[in-house]
C-alpha cells in the first residue's frame, strides 16, 4: 500500500532522518508534539500492531531502547513517552504502523490524560482478564 511512509522510506519525499538500517527509518514528526519528536517506521508495511510480523516486533523493544536513550542524551529531556495508535478509534491517522518516541520535559505543559473507567466489580474485573486470556 502506498502511503506517506513508503514515499518516505523510497526517498520520493525528503524527512529529517535520524536513523536508518534495513528494516527501519526514524525521523522528526513534521508536526511534533515537543521538538525532536520522532517517529520509528518499519520499512516493511503493514497498516497497525494487529497484522505486524512477529519478527518486526521482537527488532523494535530494543531499537526504541536505543533511540530513547540518543535522544534523552542529546535533547537534555527528563523522560520520553512511546506511543502507537493502532486504528482509526485509537487516533491512528497514517495507515502504516509507526510508533512515536516524543521528548518531554518538567512543566512542558504537555498532558496525555486519559479518561478513567471504572470495573463494576472485582469478579467483572476477572471476567474481563479471562476473556483476554482465552484469546492468546
Amino acid at each position: 500500500m502506498e502511503t506517506i511512509f513508503s514515499k518516505i522510506i523510497k526517498g520520493e519525499i525528503p524527512s529529517s532522518k535520524v536513523y536508518e538500517d534495513e528494516d527501519f527509518i526514524a525521523i522528526l514528526d513534521i508536526m511534533p508534539t515537543n521538538l525532536g519528536h520522532v517517529l520509528l517506521i518499519p520499512k516493511e508495511y503493514f497498516e497497525n500492531i494487529f497484522d505486524a510480523p512477529e519478527s518486526v516486533g521482537s527488532k523494535v523493544y530494543p531499537l526504541l531502547s536505543k533511540l530513547a536513550k540518543a535522544m534523552k542524551e542529546a535533547l537534555n529531556c527528563d523522560g520520553i513517552n512511546i506511543v502507537q495508535n493502532n486504528g482509526k478509534a485509537a487516533g491512528q491517522e497514517v495507515f502504516h504502523a509507526h510508533i512515536h518516541l516524543i521528548p518531554r520535559y518538567e512543566n512542558d505543559g504537555i498532558r496525555f490524560t486519559p479518561q478513567h473507567k471504572e470495573y463494576d466489580s472485582t469478579e467483572h474485573m476477572q471476567q474481563t482478564a479471562e476473556k483476554i486470556k482465552s484469546s492468546i
